[in-house]
């Protein structure tokens, strides 16, 4: 439809929370057309335009880092592991599930964080005006190190011409360059155990290619080394983020680079360790982690981070579209409050994204409309009642 008349009995555009009585929004071929205060929609409306009525209105969820690949409700290891030998088509099957899930879910965007097979891609084309998945940002295939960590979401790359070469190449069709810095924690001993696969040269080279080729860098860093060297970098945003401190928030802030701290694939083998048999010292650790990562995100949060969230939906137990609530009631555990977390599901991630960030005249009508505020009940952000995605 070319024309539709919203009235929201409240809204929250991206940024502010706006409750003193009901505002008109009038939808032109995609785009917000106007905003008004009042119930102005029996003079707005003509005979053939739709009047949607609706308690609660806001920009679309953002996921800020997924992997639309993989199943994040299959929890067997067994099973992870035969996935990743399927065909490239049944991947691209899950993707495409992965996609509508996450829409049904309320999340109207998300960036997928990477897959050696391009699926992400092939997803990001056909979500393009789709009215039933979730518009991608895709990051392609990463960097990484040979024989390192990362195989199935990054490429081999060996010396600096190497690297030149895959990042001008990559940059041709990945919105992002993604690095992967670092390795996986290892939860048995608590801390991430091996060294960096790039050092900061190495890194500055990834980020100064991208950035000639017109592209952003994300990177895949957890641990105090890594992390010191992605600051130093330049990165445009560190994900995960694991063994934060306060001098990287620091360096992270004077420079604006993003973290997306990710918190649901440990919280997860917290929650469920039994899914992976982890030990009673091991359950110790993850919680010591989980804790320790909330001090840091409250900590970025009062120094001026900027703060994007995402889940790593398919992680293990990190299921696509219901993982950002998730993921959000491990934020508000932190002590983060509800507007700021819900900025940083929205505004935050299409601001540093280059995309129109709040709900505003003239900006593409990505929304989510929800049965109450959730100011005043949490569980509105599970019960979508519509979704617009726009391009």
């Amino acid at each position: 439809m070319s024309r539709e008349v919203i009235v929201a009995a409240e809204w929250f555009d991206g940024e502010r929370r706006h409750g003193a009585g009901p505002t008109t929004l009038v939808v032109e071929h995609g785009r917000l057309a106007s905003l008004a205060a009042g119930d102005q929609a029996a003079d707005l409306a003509g005979s053939s335009v739709p009047v949607t009525r609706v308690p609660f209105l806001m920009p679309g969820l953002v996921d800020a880092h997924v992997h639309l690949f993989l199943e994040g409700h299959v929890t067997d290891n067994a099973l992870r592991s035969a996935h990743l030998k399927k065909p490239v088509e049944e991947l691209t099957q899950t993707a495409r599930a992965s996609a509508r899930r996450s829409l049904a879910c309320g999340v109207t965007l998300v960036r997928d964080a990477g897959d050696r097979h391009g699926i992400n891609h092939r997803i990001r084309a056909e979500a393009r005006g789709s009215r039933e998945l979730a518009r991608v940002r895709s990051a392609g295939v990463g960097v990484k190190r040979p024989k390192r960590y990362g195989a199935f979401i990054a490429r081999d790359v060996e010396d600096d011409a190497s690297i030149r070469g895959t990042v001008a190449a990559l940059a041709a069709d990945c919105d992002e360059i993604k690095l992967v810095l670092t390795g996986i924690i290892d939860f048995d001993s608590g801390a991430v155990t091996d060294q960096p696969q790039f050092d900061l040269a190495a890194a500055q080279l990834v980020v100064a290619t991208a950035r000639e080729h017109g592209r952003g860098t994300l990177a895949h860093c957890s641990g105090a080394a890594g992390l010191a060297i992605a600051a130093a970098a330049g990165v445009g945003s560190i994900e995960h983020g694991f063994f934060m401190n306060r001098e990287t928030l620091g360096l992270m802030r004077d420079h604006q680079i993003a973290w997306t701290p990710t918190f649901c694939p440990v919280h997860f083998q917290w929650a469920q360790p039994e899914a992976a048999g982890w030990s009673a010292a091991t359950i110790g650790h993850l919680r010591r982690i989980l804790d320790e990562h909330a001090e840091h995100l409250r900590l970025a949060d009062g120094m001026g981070v900027p703060l994007l969230l995402g889940t790593d939906a398919g992680s293990m137990g990190v299921a696509h579209g219901t993982a950002v609530g998730e993921e959000i009631d491990r934020w508000l555990e932190a002590g983060v409050s509800l507007g700021r977390v819900l900025t940083a599901a929205t505004s935050a991630p299409r601001r540093h994204f280059g995309l129109p960030a709040t709900l505003a005249p003239q900006a593409p009508f990505d929304a989510l409309a929800l049965p109450a505020s959730p100011f005043t009940d949490r569980s509105a952000l599970g019960r979508p009642l519509r979704t617009w995605a726009m391009d």
